[in-house]
């Protein structure tokens, strides 16, 4: 139960964060400075009620105590409402006592402003006040100065508690916002130096294939030729002996292409990758006595497409289709390419039992604003999602409880 001001720069450095620890501190010295003044006040007038005041202000101070002993816990509104109540009898009781306790309602004001929502806070402000003006007035009786005094007390701690509560939103938002900036930024790294290694390791391959493999290549079918024109039998050999040597090399400057390539793009196609990743995903819900059914199809003009779109489209699919093995309890899903002419389509749509998407967004977001992690299945659609975009492209989800899922992934063509 907070019985302190709220912390909204928790989970991440704020500028603000000096001030509104210096709130916290002042209200905790405020309410134990009065408390004490109500105290001393009723030992130095040797006030007949002096016993019975001071156990009250100890109550008083054992009970605030407590609250802030706890105000680390999330606990519920109505644990909240009964601490301050438990607080607003006490302080009602040593009014009834002693016209100073009024001082200690200028505090009570800010605590209920600052740990009850405003709708809660604002009614029972006004009823403190009206207890201040009973408290006082039935000591020195109803004037001016008894009802003035609080209500100015009452209007301030409005204005301010209303004014600290945005304040403290704001900042909260902004702290959410640079927490999104800070994990954006490093998605957006490892995804750089990503797609920087595959393009590398294209270049290289399209280097090797071009270069070294193409001229074996040459120097193989002009050893071949050359053979058949040598009547010579000890330079035949040695012909045939260099030719041998030329395709021992040509097939290792093919292997380090295949290497280069991810490793299921090593057919050099996307199409066949994905069969083969469907085919795989098939045998294996089979073999683990899951129920899907995995199928693949294709449709359009096939274009030979840049390695890094390739490798991007194939590990959504994966991530995708594990995703859906293991989690959608789906009997079918199919996954289809489609060469639109301008873009490439990946779609994988399954009858499984579904999610709200939107609740998911909502999860995400908040994970993202606490700066905790998401889940497995959001983290996994936020990834699909940043390919996509990286790639000029878009993601889109389509799902609710039990009416299965479709995903669709849209990338501009561009030709390699």
């Amino acid at each position: 139960m907070s019985a302190t001001l709220p912390n909204p720069s928790r989970g991440a450095e704020s500028a603000l964060r000096p001030v509104f620890i210096a709130l916290r501190l002042g209200l905790h010295l405020l309410v134990v400075g009065l408390t004490l003044f109500v105290i001393v006040r009723a030992l130095i007038s040797d006030d007949t009620d002096e016993v019975p005041i001071t156990v009250l202000a100890i109550a008083f101070l054992a009970c605030y105590g407590a609250g802030v002993a706890t105000a680390h816990r999330h606990l519920p509104t109505w644990a909240r409402v009964v601490w301050l109540v438990m607080l607003l009898a006490l302080w009602v009781a040593m009014s009834a006592l002693t016209p100073d306790a009024a001082f200690l309602a200028f505090p009570l004001f800010f605590l209920e402003l600052h740990v009850l929502a405003a709708p809660i806070a604002v009614p029972l402000v006004v009823v403190t006040f009206g207890l201040s003006v009973w408290g006082t007035a039935s000591h020195l009786g109803y004037e001016v100065g008894s009802i003035l005094g609080p209500l100015i007390s009452a209007g301030v701690a409005i204005v301010i508690g209303l004014g600290y509560r945005a304040m403290a939103q704001e900042t909260r938002e902004r702290q959410a916002l640079i927490l999104d900036l800070i994990a954006t930024r490093e998605e957006l790294a490892a995804a750089s130096h990503e797609a920087g290694t595959l393009a590398e390791r294209e270049r290289l391959a399209r280097e090797i294939h071009d270069t070294l493999a193409q001229g074996l290549s040459s120097i193989q079918m002009l050893l071949h030729a050359a053979e058949r024109d040598v009547s010579d039998e000890s330079v035949r050999q040695k012909l045939v002996l260099a030719r041998e040597t030329a395709a021992e090399n040509l097939g290792e400057a093919r292997r380090f292409i295949r290497e280069l390539t991810p490793p299921s793009l090593d057919e050099q196609t996307l199409p066949a990758a994905l069969r083969r990743l469907a085919e795989a995903v098939d045998d294996q819900a089979h073999q683990s006595g899951a129920d899907t059914r995995v199928e693949f199809a294709t449709s359009g003009d096939p274009v030979v497409l840049p390695m890094a779109v390739d490798a991007a489209l194939l590990r959504i699919a994966q991530g995708s289709l594990a995703n859906v093995v293991k989690h959608a309890d789906a009997r079918t899903c199919s996954l289809t390419l489609t060469y639109l002419g301008d873009e490439v389509a990946l779609d994988i749509v399954d009858d499984g039992i579904g999610f709200d998407v939107e609740a998911v967004a909502r999860r995400a977001a908040a994970a993202a604003a606490d700066g905790t992690t998401a889940a497995a299945g959001e983290y996994g659609l936020r990834s699909i999602r940043r390919r996509a975009e990286e790639l000029g492209g878009r993601s889109d989800v389509e799902s609710a409880p039990g009416e299965g899922t479709a995903l669709s992934i849209r990338i501009p063509v561009v030709p390699a």
